[in-house]
């Protein structure tokens, strides 16, 4: 078998072990390009009339979301400008649970109870990340598959290489004539598209794979000279605990944080889980953004700021392999371009979707075409 050959059996049969699985993850995705765009439109909700008073402390907002789910976790609690209402989010992995309370940030009303794994967005997440399967399982198919993906671009774009460049342009352009039949449409659709998206569809299987693999972004950090550790990390405490202290310092932390940082777009705190972790604050520097997020952490006894060995911490203290690595959501969703990038990302999911079906229809047409050859042999025999 010639290499060409090789590249051919391996690009048909991975394309079609895979081809529903990267249909519905890149349908899927071009679905979640826009969601903030679209929920921004219907959730009214979370906004408030801004008051001359002070919010209500980290502490109180707790305890009040408790009292609709005591029996869960709060993951954190989310507070932003004079206008937001603060969010407190429970969740819990087994069984999975996922909400979020939210809170008039001056009263300590409740306002709104979302849960975040019903809905349409839901249902394109879990479709996304684990194809509506068992987390377990849909995960790891979902992240092969992915890793597969790469593969198939590379081989495909090693059969797209014409023998000759007199025969670039037929593969570059679609030049069709009446009489040019649906196989040939097909097979240039399949073909034209997946050359002009390959590039940009390797960067979404790749950082996508990525999310799904902690090898692998650990391999992608060290490759690009990290020294600190692939993973985010909680410090411990400094101090020891104080139970006489009768004010928590952590209800002092998020007027401290929005005096040093009063751009910043919103302020997540989480709540330590035991009495000798930190606490730790993600800082949004800009709206719709994760890279640029300042990650610190804070003795709960004394607020004394920590640092944290992992790769998550101040953004400007980060270098060239932590940036890379912050920045891989966002390249992956199209955020890193603002709209215009979303939009790219959401032309290039649905360009990817249309090759698994051109793919399967160019097999099944060879497939067809040879049955009903045989067919018609045997009839005039």
């Amino acid at each position: 078998m010639s290499f060409k050959k090789v590249c051919f059996q391996l690009h048909k049969i991975l394309g079609l072990s895979t081809g529903v699985v990267v249909f519905i993850v890149a349908i899927t995705g071009c679905c979640w390009a826009f969601r903030d765009e679209i929920e921004s439109l219907y959730s009214d909700y979370k906004k408030v009339a801004p008051q001359q008073k002070a919010f209500i402390t980290p502490t109180q907002a707790k305890e009040v979301a408790l009292t609709v789910f005591p029996n869960n976790t709060v993951h954190g609690t989310l507070f932003q400008k004079a206008d937001d209402a603060i969010e407190v989010i429970f969740y819990d992995a087994k069984p999975e649970f996922y909400q979020s309370v939210f809170l008039n940030p001056y009263s300590g009303e409740i306002i709104k109870v979302d849960d975040h794994l019903s809905g349409f967005f839901a249902f394109i997440l879990k479709g996304h990340t684990r194809l509506w399967l068992p987390k377990e399982i849909g995960e790891q198919v979902v992240g092969v598959s992915v890793l597969i993906f790469i593969v198939i671009i590379i081989s495909g774009f090693i059969l797209w290489l014409p023998k000759k460049r007199k025969n670039l342009k037929q593969r570059t352009r679609f030049k069709w004539k009446k009489s040019t039949k649906w196989k040939r449409k097909n097979f240039d659709l399949h073909a034209i598209i997946g050359f002009y998206v390959c590039a940009l569809a390797l960067i979404v299987a790749f950082t996508g794979a990525v999310l799904s693999y902690n090898w692998l972004k650990y391999v992608v950090y060290k490759s690009a000279g990290g020294e600190k550790v692939a993973q985010f990390i909680i410090p411990k405490n400094n101090s020891f605990p104080n139970d006489t202290l009768q004010i928590k310092p952590i209800d002092f932390l998020i007027t401290k944080l929005q005096k040093e940082s009063p751009n910043a777009t919103a302020y997540e705190l989480h709540y330590p889980k035991t009495k000798d972790e930190s606490i730790y604050v993600e800082i949004s520097n800009s709206e719709g953004l994760y890279y640029d997020s300042d990650f610190r952490f804070f003795d709960q006894n004394t607020l004394e700021e920590i640092e944290t060995p992992g790769v998550y911490g101040k953004y400007k203290d980060a270098k060239l392999p932590e940036k890379i690595i912050r920045m891989n959501y966002d390249i992956h969703i199209g955020a890193i371009g603002g709209l215009a990038g979303k939009t790219i990302a959401f032309f290039v999911s649905l360009l990817i979707a249309s090759l698994p079906v051109t793919g399967t229809l160019m097999w099944y047409g060879r497939n067809y075409k040879k049955k009903i050859t045989s067919l018609d042999r045997g009839t005039e025999n």
